[in-house]
């Protein structure tokens, strides 16, 4: 028989479906109290016409038997809700394809380099759904646990969505926040993840260097100047962006909370009382949002079929709307422009255009000892 991916598949001879789910059950319960990380079981997600499409394309491969029923995706920290939107759609048409191997999916959530470190030690996640490409490259680079060439293997290099930088401020925006400039005036306190464990704040801090440099005209001297007083207005950098929003919003700390839009956005609509404001400044980063399944893990449990089949999901028109309801940017013209109040006019730059490679990035800016750590303790004497 030929899956959905054009090859034979059939029951991996030592890990069916059946005798797995006990002890990984387990696995995945001391390892979710090892690291704290919640893994998170899905919830209703109203069907959209769209899921018909699905429907159809698994059903090529309904008379395959599955190789294993459950899946682990290890993802960002602020994406719980999305998933558990976007789960709960496909889960449904994979049961209608495969009735007699119906599919788990669990969560784990945490900051992308937290994530990508507890895979690297262990942790056996089938796909790995992260907010920044380092931390999908460092399990090839230093796990070998999927190929070199993995961006290639879904389209926009293997990045369904994208995202930019946002900003939420208090009821009425009292201290006229409307640019990365305004946010190192000695009178605004910020609230962001540390940039050591988040991939959602190397976004910040890169966009806020670049808005600096454009600025200057290019001056190092005064960018660096900019981002020791941005740096020092810092009230608490938390490990996650779901850490900073608890402390924007529970505790009160902060005038300006600074993460993607799509998590800004969805605290704005959450906490309708609390009367936010968003503010997207004028010029911004480019976010991508890069998928893979972890080949070593796939091939071990032979959940490769069901984990290609949920990564290819992700690009469907039934997920770009719930992308999109979610605030998420998506690749489709069509989608965007129709969308287009609801996702304001931004100037878009790459890492890539402006700061050469992640690989520099990291090198020049967040290894010990490097422009971040300098930046820091120069702002605190």
């Amino acid at each position: 028989m030929i899956s959905l991916f054009g090859k034979t598949r059939g029951k991996h001879p030592a890990l069916s479906a059946g005798a797995l789910r006990p002890s990984s059950d387990l696995a995945l319960e001391r390892l979710t109290h090892s690291l704290g990380d919640p893994l998170m079981n899905t919830s209703i997600f109203k069907k959209t016409a769209a899921g018909f499409a699905l429907a159809a394309l698994l059903s090529a491969s309904a008379a395959v038997p599955a190789s294993a029923a459950e899946l682990l995706n290890s993802s960002y920290d602020v994406a719980r809700e999305l998933f558990t939107a976007l789960n709960k759609p496909f889960i449904e048409e994979w049961d209608k394809a495969h009735p007699d191997d119906k599919l788990t999916i669990r969560q784990s959530h945490a900051g992308s380099s937290k994530q990508a470190l507890a895979i690297l030690q262990g942790q056996k996640a089938d796909v790995v759904t992260f907010n920044q490409v380092t931390d999908i490259q460092v399990l090839h680079d230093k796990g070998k646990l999927i190929p070199a060439d993995w961006q290639a293997r879904l389209p926009n290099r293997s990045s369904p969505w994208y995202s930019t930088m946002a900003f939420l401020v208090r009821k009425g925006n009292p201290k006229n926040i409307q640019d990365w400039s305004d946010l190192a005036r000695p009178d605004v306190k910020l609230v962001f993840p540390n940039p050591k464990t988040s991939g959602n704040a190397r976004y910040t801090y890169l966009a806020a260097w670049e808005s600096a440099d454009q600025a200057n005209g290019g001056n190092k001297a005064q960018t660096e100047e900019f981002m020791k007083k941005f740096l020092k207005n810092v009230a608490v950098f938390d490990t996650g962006g779901r850490g900073a929003t608890t402390t924007f919003n529970d505790r009160g700390i902060g005038d300006v909370l600074i993460s993607f839009e799509s998590e800004i956005n969805n605290i704005r609509n959450l906490y309708k009382d609390k009367d936010y404001a968003v503010v997207v400044p004028k010029t911004d980063i480019l976010a991508e949002f890069p998928v893979a399944w972890v080949d070593k893990v796939v091939e071990a449990k032979g959940t490769l079929e069901p984990a290609k089949a949920y990564l290819n999901y992700l690009y469907s028109p039934q997920a770009r709307e719930i992308v999109t309801s979610f605030y998420y940017r998506v690749n489709d013209q069509k989608t965007m422009d129709a969308l287009k109040d609801r996702f304001p006019a931004t100037k878009l730059f790459t890492v890539e255009d402006k700061f050469g490679s992640w690989e520099k990035v990291m090198k020049e800016h967040f290894a010990a000892g490097a422009e971040f750590d300098r930046l820091v303790a120069a702002g605190r004497q």
